[in-house]
């Protein structure tokens, strides 16, 4: 479950004023120096570098429209981005994922709707894997870097990492 007041501690101690110095490019994952050397589709299909978020903290979290969990963490991932986002920079990544359960069936589109219809304001990329030969290579470096109890797979929908103003992963809850 969502540790929601060590997940507040640990984000506002990082805004305490990290710098950023790493470099961006397109390099294989287990060469990657930061989340800054690598890119992703955003839900509209339109392939972005992550350099974008230098300078900020963020949550990078893989979701699920249809898991039981869903509601309690759309609700307390909003409340961070609305508590943090415009005051202190935080941005929130989330990358829906159909491996547990079958829980995100639904195409873009399908997607996009149900975002809407639930007010989200974070950024929303297309649908990946985030375990497997096929996972999306940012999370194979930040299960590479923030490894898991029990193995660095991801066990379930809404595992989130903690990635510092640095692109560094920081920490890994769920």
């Amino acid at each position: 479950m969502f540790r929601k007041p060590a997940l507040i501690s640990l984000t506002a101690v990082l805004f305490a004023g990290l710098r950023t110095v790493m470099a961006s490019s397109e390099i294989n994952w287990k060469e990657a120096k930061s989340i800054y050397d690598f890119t992703a589709k955003t839900i509209d299909g339109e392939e972005v570098s992550l350099d974008k978020y230098r300078g900020h903290v963020a949550i990078i979290v893989n979701v699920a429209s249809q898991c039981g969990y869903t509601k309690n963490h759309y609700e307390e991932l909003g409340e961070l981005y609305e508590q943090y986002g415009d005051s202190k920079g935080l941005r929130i990544l989330s990358f829906p994922c159909n491996q547990f359960g079958g829980q995100e069936p639904g195409d873009s589109a399908t997607i996009c709707s149900f975002v809407r219809k639930h007010n989200v304001k974070f950024d929303i990329y297309e649908k990946i894997n985030v375990n497997g030969n096929d996972a999306h290579p940012l999370w194979k470096y930040l299960k590479d870097h923030q490894g898991g109890t029990f193995g660095d797979f991801i066990k379930w929908n809404f595992t989130k990492f903690v990635i510092d103003k640095n692109g560094q992963p920081v920490a890994r809850f769920g």
